[in-house]
């Protein structure tokens, strides 16, 4: 039986079926089950030397996202409560593949449960680096990968 999970989250139907696989594993009321959302900061891009950054607006786009993302980490949490679970909650900012792997190595995670859009196809999902197929190189524990049954 897991005793350290790590459910990646954010919302979307395919975060929430990440959240419904965690309670379909039944954990121990013991087990430890930390509830992360990533905060992706805005790419910035530097055109030559004459590009500056303005990080005034860089910094109110990022407090924007926490406030949004913390609802959405509030919700998951509640959904997670209600079954019964322990939960931990986590609201970084930065990349997710690197901020998941940290943290599975920080906590010493067993299994993390990440939700898979099927609506991209593979190729986009290569080209573009998803989570779920990034995720599996860095992380030296267990991964499920949910999906929306819709």
């Amino acid at each position: 039986m897991y005793r350290k999970i790590l459910i990646a989250y954010n919302g979307t139907p395919e975060s929430q079926s990440a959240l419904q696989e965690c309670i379909r594993l039944a954990p121990d009321p013991s087990a430890d089950i930390h509830l992360l959302v990533v905060v992706n900061p805005p790419q910035a891009v530097v055109l030559g030397e004459y590009a500056m950054v303005s990080m005034v607006g860089i910094e109110e786009e990022i407090q924007a996202e926490k406030e949004k993302m913390q609802q959405q980490l509030d919700e998951g949490l509640h959904v997670l409560e209600n079954a019964g679970m322990r939960v931990y909650t986590h609201l970084k900012v930065g990349e997710p593949v690197p901020t998941i792997a940290h943290l599975v190595e920080k906590l010493g995670i067993e299994i993390v449960i990440v939700g898979h859009s099927r609506m991209q196809s593979l190729a986009m999902r290569w080209w573009r680096g998803a989570t779920d197929t990034v995720l599996v190189e860095k992380i030296r524990c267990a991964l499920l990968i949910a999906s929306d049954p819709a």
